[in-house]
């Protein structure tokens, strides 16, 4: 804090700044105290040892009221320290200043207060500390300034404080007039170097990490800066420089003893100690290089990057050689258990930074290999106790006891004679890993300042891993649900092929609603479909993951399209007003070679011609998005040829900040339209064609269908009367045709299972024929159908019942069965693996 003369150190000047605050104001020393929630002393500082004569061990854990001034008041012109107005200053003038202390102690205000009180010492001379501004003086004119604090910690309350007769210059014939020395506020952004007053501010608060830091700085900052007021318009910023406040001290030490020799007096008995330069310097120097540090790590939430900025921050300023170790949870990106770790933890080595010749350390502790730590070693103390383990020199007997971890290598060469430290990297009281420093045997050993350093650092980057780590497993568990909700879909269906491609967004939003899926649909159809829920988030993936499973249901009911996106628009609306979704239902019928479409607001698909290459894009009714509600859906048909391609995808992968949509259809239907080897190949060519930086913020979804079709000789179909005797009849078509397929083997099952269908038909149906169809795809897939709309129900029959032992015949031979309504009625349907051939 600022005080001396003009000659010494100038203070800050703000606007309006006279000469009474430049004669009258410098760097003196600054108490800083600091109050928890039950009003008692969390912090004291040596400057508030000075100032009231309380030693740190006596005030800690002591109501702050019984040490403070708490009670404002003014000196009495007889007690002022030069006699009365025209000496020091003009207290007659001096007009209150707030509330008191007590009023910031008590908790009661939510703003900052500053005042002036006259403080009454108690006894020093047992405690052996120095009165303070000089011998003999039993009271003290203290300035304070008080900042109530809010947040997750114990710390309610900072109190800075100043001895105001610190103020006054030294030759009483230099003394000016003072029309009046106050505490108040300002904004620190109206004085010179504003930036350079919020940067240092930082140093006058107590040892505590740097998020703690960062928040009662920024609260100081908000609530007003600390500054003098010699007069309305003369105010001057406190600056929290107590590194220059004790060299100007030592400085005046010398000038008094200079003073002395020259005088020929005897020297006075506070000559400064030359180790305390040292001591500055050195303390100095490890602020910087903290601050150094701090700056050139966490510059990415990249944990392999992170790792790097870490090791190579410290070498070889710091440390020579520098080795990081972290849990095999942090490196896996996952979430350990509580507690201590123990020998059978494994640390992977992750990072080896040194000044030694290139190659020397990676043949014996090459980066990636993981290993546990005896109980008996430094490395195991560190990590247990979460404190910095300082080994001054390797002895030759702890050398042979490290490298005894490592088999068939001898790494005693390399750490011998030299000077150990080794830090805990930790955040939120746990060790992720820990930082083994070393340095060469002609380099000055660690001491205690720089385990005192290490640990600071070690707090620093372990936040910094931390962030990293949280960060690489919450994109973890996001890439898990995403994976969880997308289908895994098979490359061959009922007369197509299928291939899907999904890309997350940016790292922003790697969690999005985008979607693709198909479903397995009676009569060799496909159904396709691929949606897009709006917004990014969990909570858009679990509206996603509501929607496929809608649409996984309906399809199963054989809805028709526009039917199937109507009943998803109800349901969308019941489950809340929040979502929008965007859908392209599509149902391919590869015998009749038809694609049957409806669209909710969706961009449309590219159809792909077989027989010219040509591609376009399919003029469907838009249709709106998904939750608007109370609007009709249609759908369309569309012929299709084998070979023909469908390809479906969301918008993510067309726009582009700054370009018209169009220019993305143009690009898609381009693309698609390129000759491949594969259908995994076409997808690579649509995704580099849109895709060329991979910077597109928002997730895409690709799906493409090669619409192979089902030759009509693969077909057959037949209808019989509602005649018990047409049983044999189809039995025997049935036969007939599986032999002619080539597939005699499946003639006893299938023979078997049509008995059963076609009886249960016959007996069921009301006026209209039985039809039957076989089609001949990857399955043998057989198909009844009557004008019965009830459908059958497996049943558990016992040794007498007569019915329901179909059904359970059909469930045991068939790869599949299932039945359906229909327009007319309703289908039941069984599937036989064909025979490899």
């Amino acid at each position: 804090m600022d005080r001396g003369t003009e000659r010494d150190a100038p203070p800050s000047r703000g606007a309006g700044s006279g000469a009474a605050a430049e004669s009258a104001a410098g760097r003196i020393p600054l108490a800083v105290v600091v109050v928890d929630r039950e009003g008692l002393v969390s912090h004291w500082s040596s400057g508030a040892r000075r100032l009231f004569g309380v030693v740190k061990e006596e005030a800690i854990g002591q109501p702050a009221i019984d040490l403070l001034p708490v009670a404002g008041a003014l000196p009495e012109p007889d007690d002022l320290p030069y006699g009365g107005p025209g000496g020091y200053g003009e207290y007659a003038a001096y007009d209150g200043l707030g509330p008191g202390l007590e009023s910031s102690l008590d908790q009661r205000l939510g703003y900052p207060a500053a005042g002036r009180a006259r403080l009454t010492l108690p006894e020093r001379s047992e405690r052996g500390v120095p009165p303070p501004g000089g011998r003999g003086r039993d009271r003290v004119d203290v300035l304070w300034w008080a900042y109530p604090l809010v947040g997750p910690g114990s710390e309610r309350l900072l109190v800075l404080a100043a001895d105001a007769d610190g103020l006054r210059p030294e030759d009483p014939q230099d003394r000016p007039a003072v029309e009046r020395i106050a505490p108040g506020f300002a904004l620190y952004t109206d004085f010179p170097g504003a930036e350079e007053l919020a940067r240092r501010l930082p140093e006058i608060l107590p040892s505590m990490s740097v998020g703690e830091s960062a928040r009662i700085v920024a609260q100081i900052l908000e609530l007003g800066y600390p500054v003098l007021e010699f007069s309305q318009s003369d105010r001057v910023p406190v600056t929290p420089d107590w590194g220059v406040a004790r060299r100007v001290e030592r400085r005046a030490r010398r000038e008094r003893a200079a003073r002395a020799v020259a005088e020929g007096l005897p020297l006075p008995d506070d000559l400064p100690d030359e180790g305390e330069d040292l001591e500055y310097t050195a303390v100095r120097e490890r602020l910087e290089f903290l601050n150094e540090v701090s700056g050139r790590i966490g510059t990415s939430l990249d944990l392999s990057r992170t790792i790097l900025e870490v090791s190579r921050a410290v070498v070889p300023r710091f440390t020579d050689v520098a080795g990081t170790y972290l849990r095999e949870q942090v490196v896996g990106g996952e979430g350990f258990p509580d507690g201590v770790p123990d020998t059978t933890t494994m640390w992977h080595r992750v990072a080896i930074e040194h000044t030694d010749e290139p190659g020397r350390w990676d043949d014996v502790v090459p980066v990636g290999e993981a290993m546990p730590f005896p109980a008996h070693t430094p490395f195991f103390q560190c990590m247990t106790t979460g404190e910095p383990v300082l080994v001054p020199r390797i002895s030759e007997q702890m050398g042979h006891m490290i490298a005894s971890q490592f088999e068939k290598r001898d790494i005693r060469p390399l750490i011998t004679g030299r000077s150990m430290l080794v830090v805990p990297l930790k955040a939120r009281n746990v060790v992720l890993g820990f930082m083994i420093l070393l340095r060469h045997p002609e380099r000055v050993e660690f001491n205690d300042m720089d385990r005192v350093t290490g640990a600071e650092l070690a707090a620093r980057a372990g936040l910094v891993l931390d962030n990293a780590r949280m960060y690489t497993y919450q994109e973890s568990v996001a890439e898990t649900l995403q994976d969880s909700m997308l289908p895994h879909i098979p490359p061959r269906m009922a007369g197509c092929d299928i291939a899907t491609r999904y890309l997350p967004g940016t790292l922003l939003g790697r969690v999005g609603g985008d979607w693709f899926d198909s479903v397995k649909l009676p009569g060799a159809r496909t159904a396709l479909v691929v949606g897009d829920v709006m917004g990014h988030g969990l909570n858009s993936a679990a509206m996603m993951g509501q929607l496929r499973t809608a649409v996984q249901t309906m399809a199963a009911l054989d809805l028709p399209p526009a039917q199937l996106l109507r009943n998803l628009d109800d349901l969308a609306q019941r489950l809340g007003d929040t979502y929008l979704a965007t859908c392209l239902y599509a149902v391919y019928d590869p015998i009749a070679g038809e694609l049957h479409l409806a669209n909710a607001g969706h961009i449309p698909p590219v159809v792909v011609r077989a027989e010219d290459a040509r591609s376009e894009l399919l003029d469907l009714p838009t249709g709106a998005p998904i939750g608007v509600g109370g609007v009709p859906f249609e759908a369309v048909r569309v012929r299709v040829q084998p070979g023909d391609r469908l390809v479906m995808c969301t918008d993510g992968l067309v726009e582009m900040r700054g370009e018209d949509i169009g220019v993305g259809l143009a690009t898609l239907c381009e693309s698609a339209a390129h000759p491949a080897a594969s259908m995994d190949d076409a997808c690579d060519t649509i995704i580099r064609a849109l895709n060329p930086r991979g910077g597109r913020k928002d997730d895409v979804a690709l799906l493409m269908a090669r619409l192979n079709g089902i030759e009509p000789d693969d077909v057959a179909e037949w209808r019989f009367a509602l005649d018990p005797a047409e049983v044999g009849r189809a039995r025997a078509a049935v036969r007939e045709q599986l032999h002619d397929w080539g597939l005699a083997k499946l003639v006893p099952h299938a023979e078997l299972m049509v008995s059963e269908l076609v009886t249960n038909a016959v007996r069921h149906s009301r006026r209209r024929p039985v039809a039957m169809r076989l089609v001949r795809g990857d399955t043998l897939l057989c198909e009844v159908d009557d004008d019965d709309h009830e459908l059958p129900t497996l049943l558990s029959a016992g040794p007498g019942d007569e019915a329901g032992r179909g059904l359970r015949v059909v469930s045991t031979l068939a790869r599949e069965w299932g039945a359906n309504r229909t327009g007319a009625g309703k289908s039941v349907w069984f599937e036989l693996t064909l025979p490899r051939r």
